[in-house]
Parts: structure tokens; sequence; C-alpha cells
């Protein structure tokens, strides 16, 4: 939280504020989510080669190039990190309270 301060009690501080959807998704469900994408991909791929072996039609030839390309995108989004929590918004408005009366 970042408070700077002021000569006067009313501009007292300016804060940074935070909130719960700013915060990144906690790393075991990254990994999880990760590692089931990729392993849906390297299964896709065995799925192409088995195609590849038992099929005799020019559609082997798509399996083949989607089983010797899907390990390079398997992995470039298996790696891909993992980013900030989307930020819906604010749905209050701030209120502006008046300064309290000076005491003499």
């Amino acid at each position: 939280m970042a408070v700077t301060r002021t000569g006067s009690d009313r501009d007292r501080r300016t804060e940074e504020v935070h909130r719960i959807t700013d915060a990144r998704e906690p790393l075991t469900d990254d990994l999880a989510r990760r590692t089931h994408r990729y392993l849906l991909q390297m299964s896709i791929r065995i799925v192409c080669f088995l195609g590849a072996a038992f099929i005799d039609h020019w559609t082997r030839w798509l399996l083949l190039v989607g089983a010797v390309v899907l390990p390079y995108v398997a992995v470039v989004l298996a790696n891909a990190g993992r980013g900030p929590g989307e930020d819906p918004g604010t749905f209050v408005e701030p209120r502006h309270l008046e300064a309290p009366p000076e005491h003499r």
C-alpha cells in the first residue's frame, strides 16, 4: 500500500487500494490446469499417430503433421506464465467525507 503524508490532516494520506481480483491464480491451480491441458494435447497426439498408422487415405498426412506440430504447441502453452487476475472494475462509488471542524 502506497501512503503519502502531507501537511494537513484533511489531505493526510493517499492510498493505492488493492483488491483480491488483482491477485494471481494460486500456483497449485495454475500447475494443475497447465498439466491437464498438456496431457490432453499429448493424448490427441497419440490419437494422431494411431490414426496415421491405421488410415490409408490422404488424411494420414494431415494426422502426421498434427502429431509433429502438436508437441511444440503443447510445450509453449504449458510453459506460458500465469498472469494477474482480470480486473472486473469497481461497483462502489467512493464516498467523499467532509473535513472535521478544526478545534482551537
